[in-house]
Formats: structure tokens, C-alpha cells, sequence
């Protein structure tokens, strides 16, 4: 499927637009930290003690409280963003429309942009069971087409190893920033879990976006049918409507599993039913971004 033609490019924009305008007042691209250097956002004035910077000296206070005055500043930062995107084989499955995979990748690019545009620096890393391709975070808006083209080039396939990923980025981690986790989260939550507490625990920031179709949510399927794991190749034929009930709890616990784990440990969770459309995921986003840029 081609994710990014010209009409899907062109909307982008639209999305971008429409998730900006719920968060009122928005300061685009301006993330201040408690740290105090020369920049350019001039913060309040203290008085002169031995050993400033007399570089820093507001010699017009002096000439007026005749007292010697060094101007402070607020330090502004870009928030640095690690988009995590599964591309392992259960992301391939669809019930109608795009897969979780298609979903997960305009999500992403739809994030990308957003964060492009407002000067941020934004990374992906595509993975299954390890690794399979990492770009490095830039804030440069061109910088937008190199990842789509590695989104328009990926089909998912392997097995799913969420949580050791997890654990390897964390390892990796050279500055706190944003790490935005997009998956069906089909692995042990043990480890998942234990990979996005590794990665919090670091001062990073965590957002996940659990992506699930609605046929794994409702379990719609009546008549006799063969299901296939789409990873370890694993078939079974069976009348659905006698494990329908069993398959509910277990997906449903597994969900607030997640929900609850994230939750005790100060991390965004979201869950995305792929049939609904992407808003909801970028005001999440922005909301997020206004809430906590004074600590990044």
C-alpha cells in the first residue's frame, strides 16, 4: 500500500492545523528549561556577586540604581523525540483498510511533521525482533523525507521483541527527550514493561501508543475459522464463538495491565482502535507538549 501519496502528503498539513488549533495559546517551538545560560530570552535581574560573568552586566541599572545589576536568561531548548515504530509481522494484519502497520506508519509521519514544523528534532527507529533501522533525531523540516521514505520501504515481518528493544534504546539514551513507543504490544509485558521502566527511569519522557484492529478488540467472528499467528506460523481451527469469551478477558487484562503499569509509572498510554481516525493521537501529543515543555 502506498501510504504517501501526493493526497495523503497534502493532508499532513490539515492534521497538523486541526490538532494546533484545540490547544489554545500554544508557543510553537519554545521549550524552556530550568537551566540558566547566554541565550537570547533575557529572565529577570540579580544583584552583582564577586566572580560573575561582567559580560553580563546591565550597566544602564547601574547608571540608574547606582547599584550593580547581572542580567539572567532562560535557556531555550528543542525537544528531542525517539519514534519507535513496530514493523514486525502481527502489524501486518488488517480487517478492512490499512493495517496496524499502515496506521502506525501515517501516525508517524504525521507526528514527524508536526514536529518538524515546530523546530523539534525528531528520530525514528523501525523494529521487530531487533533492530532494523535507527535515524538519528534532527530538527531539519527536509529531514521529514528521508523518514518517509524508510516508512514507504518497510514491510513488516519477523517476530516481535519489544521489551529487549526497549532495553537496548535505553542503553543508548544520551539525553533525556520524548520516547514514543507505536505497537500492538503482542509480546511479554513483563518485558515491555520492563524495558519502558528502563527507559523512564533514565528522565526520558514515555508515550504509548497501543495499536490494536477492531477485530482483535471485538472478536467479531461467528462461523468456523482458521487462525494463523502471523509470526511463529502457529494455525488452529476452531468455532470462535467457544473461545470468544476466554479471548475477551485475556486481551482485556493484558490492556489494563498495560494501562496500569504505565500509569504507576508516569507514562502516557494510549489505546488506538486502527478504524478511528489519527486527531485523537496528535492533540494527545500537543496537549502533552504544552504540559510538560517547562521540564525538557
Amino acid at each position: 500500500m502506498n501510504h504517501f501519496d501526493p493526497k495523503v502528503l497534502s493532508k499532513l498539513k490539515t492534521l497538523y492545523l486541526r490538532a494546533r488549533s484545540v490547544v489554545d495559546g500554544m508557543m510553537i517551538g519554545i521549550h524552556p528549561s530550568r537551566a540558566k545560560g547566554l541565550s537570547a530570552e533575557f529572565e529577570e535581574h540579580r544583584e552583582y556577586s564577586q566572580g560573575d560573568d561582567l559580560r553580563r552586566m546591565d550597566w544602564k541599572a547601574y547608571g540608574k540604581f547606582d547599584r550593580y545589576f547581572i542580567k539572567e536568561y532562560r535557556e531555550t531548548t528543542n525537544l528531542k523525540t525517539y519514534i519507535l515504530l513496530d514493523a514486525s509481522a502481527s502489524m501486518s494484519y488488517a480487517s478492512d483498510g490499512w493495517s496496524k502497520f499502515d496506521y502506525g506508519a501515517t501516525l508517524t509521519a504525521s507526528l514527524a511533521y508536526l514536529m518538524l514544523k515546530q523546530q523539534d528534532a525528531v528520530g525514528l527507529t523501525l523494529f521487530s525482533d531487533k533492530i532494523e533501522k535507527r535515524i538519528p533525531p534532527k530538527a531539519t523540516h527536509g529531514y521529514l523525507f528521508a523518514i518517509l521514505k524508510e516508512l514507504e520501504e518497510r514491510s513488516p515481518k519477523g517476530e516481535t521483541r519489544v521489551g529487549s528493544v526497549l532495553q537496548d534504546l535505553a542503553g543508548s539514551l544520551k539525553r533525556r527527550g520524548l520516547v514514543i513507543l507505536i505497537s500492538d504490544l503482542l509480546d511479554e509485558d513483563e518485558e515491555v514493561i520492563k524495558g519502558l521502566r528502563q527507559i523512564r527511569s533514565r528522565g526520558s519522557e514515555v508515550m504509548v501508543f497501543h495499536l490494536l484492529d477492531k477485530d482483535e478488540l471485538e472478536f467479531p467472528f461467528e462461523k468456523p475459522s482458521l487462525f494463523e499467528d502471523m509470526e511463529e506460523e502457529m494455525k488452529l481451527l476452531t468455532d470462535p464463538r467457544s473461545i470468544r469469551s476466554a479471548y475477551l478477558k485475556t486481551i482485556h487484562s493484558l490492556i489494563e495491565k498495560y494501562r496500569a503499569s504505565c500509569a504507576s509509572n508516569l507514562i502516557d498510554y494510549l489505546l488506538f482502535n486502527t478504524s478511528v481516525g489519527l486527531d485523537r493521537a496528535l492533540i494527545h501529543y500537543l496537549t502533552w507538549r504544552e504540559k510538560f515543555r517547562p521540564h525538557l
